[in-house]
C-alpha cells in the first residue's frame, strides 16, 4: 500500500517556500463566534496504516488517550485507501462504546475540490453519531491542507450543523477566506519559516499570533508536537525541537488557544508519536527507526499540562515525583556506514545533548551521568523543570535525591552509540 506517512509529508511540498494566498468565491459562514467555553485537545491520528486495525485495537487507544486527558482523536483520512470507509466506521463504533470522541481530518494531499459529493456522504453519515465530537453544537471537521476547499456546499447538504476547521497554510488567509470555514488549525508545530524550512530553535509563537490576529472571532486549533525526524527516500530531515514537548505546553498555558491538536497519536514515520507503536499498523518502512523507541513517556508529561489547559491554569500541578528522559541513540556527527540516504537535513543545528524533564512535587537533586561524562548535579524546583546536559557515549544514568535518599532513578533503557548502521534521529524515550 501507499503509506499516508509518506503522503502527509510529501503534501508538505505544498507547504514549502512562499506561502500561497488564495482568494475563492463563497458564502461567509454564520458558526464563527466562539460559543463554546470549555476547551478541549485533540490527537492526530493516521488511519491510513491501520488497515488491519479491529474495533478493540481502537478501543485501547482511546482509553490510553482518556487517560491523559484527550477528548479526541483527528482522524487522518486518505480518499484512496479501500479500507477508509471500514476504519472510520469502526472508529466511530470504539468511540462511542468508550464514551470517546472522533472528528474527520480529510488529507487534502489525495482529496480534491472535486471531492465534495464524497465528503458530503461521509459527515452526512456521522455528524450525529455519539462518537462524533461537537463544537458549537456543530460537528467538528478538519483537513490536513485543502485551503481552497469550499465547505458551503456540504453545510448546505448536511441537515446537522457542520463546523469547519482546515489546516491553512497561510494565517493572513484564514482571516478573510471565504469558503465557510469556521476556524484554522495550524501544521507549523515546529521551528520554522514555513513549509519544511528548519531554521534554528527554539520554538516561538510567531506562527501562532499571526493566524490569531487574522482569524477574528473564528476560533484557532492550535498544534502541538514533542519531536519531527523522518527518514525516506522522499524525505529526510529534522526539525530542530529538542526541548519542544515542554516549551511548547507552556505556551499553550499561556496563550489559551479555544482548541489545540497534538501532531500526533500515531505518526511513526515523522517520530513524533505519543501512543505506543503498535505491532498492528502497516510498516512503510518506518519501523527502521521507530521499533524499539517507545514514546509512551511523554504522555506522562502531556498529562498534567492537558489538565492545567482545561483549568485555564498558567502553571501544571504535580501529584506525584516522576522523571522522563529522551535522547538520540547517536551523536550526531557519527557516520551510519550502510545508509543509502546519507544524514538527514537539518542535524548540523542539533545540539549533542540528552533531555530530562522532572515532574516533582517538592525541590530535589538531579544527577545525571551521560557515558562517559563527568556526572552532573543540578538543583530542580518543584513542577515540571526541562534540563538538559553534555550527550556521551555509553549508559545514560539518572538519579533524584532529596533530603539525603534516592527518589527516582537508574539507567536509561537505550545506550548511546558511537557506530551505527542508518541513521535514526528519532528519541529514546523512557521514564522513572
Amino acid at each position: 500500500m501507499q503509506n499516508i506517512f509518506i503522503r502527509c509529508c510529501t503534501a508538505l511540498a505544498i507547504l514549502a517556500g512562499a506561502l500561497p494566498v488564495f482568494s475563492l468565491p463563497g458564502p461567509t459562514n454564520k458558526l464563527a463566534t466562539r460559543q463554546d467555553s470549555n476547551r478541549y485537545v485533540m490527537a492526530h491520528f493516521m488511519v491510513g496504516i491501520v488497515e488491519n486495525y479491529t474495533v478493540d485495537n481502537w478501543i485501547e487507544d482511546m482509553e490510553l488517550a482518556k487517560d491523559i486527558g484527550i477528548d479526541a482523536f483527528a482522524l487522518n483520512c486518505a480518499s484512496i485507501d479501500s479500507y477508509t470507509d471500514e476504519q472510520l466506521a469502526f472508529a466511530y463504533e470504539a468511540a462511542a462504546q468508550v464514551d470517546f470522541k472522533v472528528f474527520i481530518s480529510f488529507d487534502f494531499a489525495y482529496w480534491s475540490n472535486g471531492d465534495t459529493a464524497r465528503i458530503t456522504s461521509i459527515m452526512q453519515n456521522y455528524t450525529t453519531h455519539p462518537g462524533q465530537f461537537q463544537y458549537n453544537g456543530a460537528a467538528l471537521v478538519s483537513t490536513f491542507v485543502g485551503d481552497s476547499f469550499n465547505w458551503a456546499p456540504v453545510k448546505s447538504a448536511v441537515e446537522h450543523p457542520i463546523f469547519a476547521v482546515p489546516n491553512i497554510q497561510d494565517p493572513a488567509w484564514s482571516g478573510t477566506a471565504t469558503t465557510s470555514i469556521d476556524g484554522a488549525f495550524s501544521w507549523y508545530a515546529w521551528p520554522t519559516d514555513g513549509g519544511n524550512s528548519i531554521i534554528p530553535g527554539p520554538m516561538t509563537t510567531i506562527w501562532d499570533d499571526r493566524f490569531i490576529q487574522n482569524l477574528g472571532d473564528k476560533i484557532y486549533m492550535a498544534p502541538v508536537s514533542p519531536w519531527f525526524s523522518t527518514h525516506f527516500n522522499t524525505k529526510n530531515w529534522v526539525f530542530i525541537c529538542e526541548d519542544l514537548i515542554t516549551v511548547r505546553w507552556e505556551q499553550m498555558l499561556e496563550m489559551q488557544p479555544e482548541l489545540i491538536e497534538i501532531i500526533s497519536w500515531n505518526d511513526y514515520g515523522e517520530s513524533h508519536y505519543i501512543g505506543p507503536y503498535s505491532a498492528s499498523h502497516s510498516d512503510d518502512g518506518s519501523s527502521q527507526w521507530t521499533e524499539d523507541f517507545p514514546h509512551d513517556a511523554w504522555r506522562i508529561i502531556s498529562k498534567p499540562y492537558i489538565a492545567a489547559y482545561k483549568a485555564g491554569d498558567r502553571t501544571p500541578t504535580v501529584e506525584s515525583d516522576q522523571l522522563v528522559y529522551w535522547y538520540r541513540p547517536t551523536p550526531k556527527g557519527v557516520t551510519c556506514s550502510k545508509d543509502p540516504l546519507g544524514p538527514p537535513n537539518g542535524i548540523n543545528l542539533l545540539s549533542d545533548r540528552i533531555f530530562v524533564a522532572t515532574l516533582l512535587t517538592e525541590p530535589a537533586t538531579l544527577t545525571v551521568t551521560s557515558g562517559s561524562q563527568d556526572s552532573v548535579s543540578v538543583e530542580v524546583d518543584a513542577g515540571i523543570v526541562t534540563t538538559n546536559f553534555t550527550m556521551g557515549v555509553g549508559v545514560q544514568s539518572f538519579s533524584v535525591v532529596r533530603n539525603g535518599e534516592e527518589i527516582l532513578g537508574g539507567d536509561g533503557g537505550l545506550d548511546i552509540q558511537d557506530s551505527c548502521d542508518y541513521y535514526n534521529f528519532n528519541a529514546y524515550v523512557g521514564s522513572f
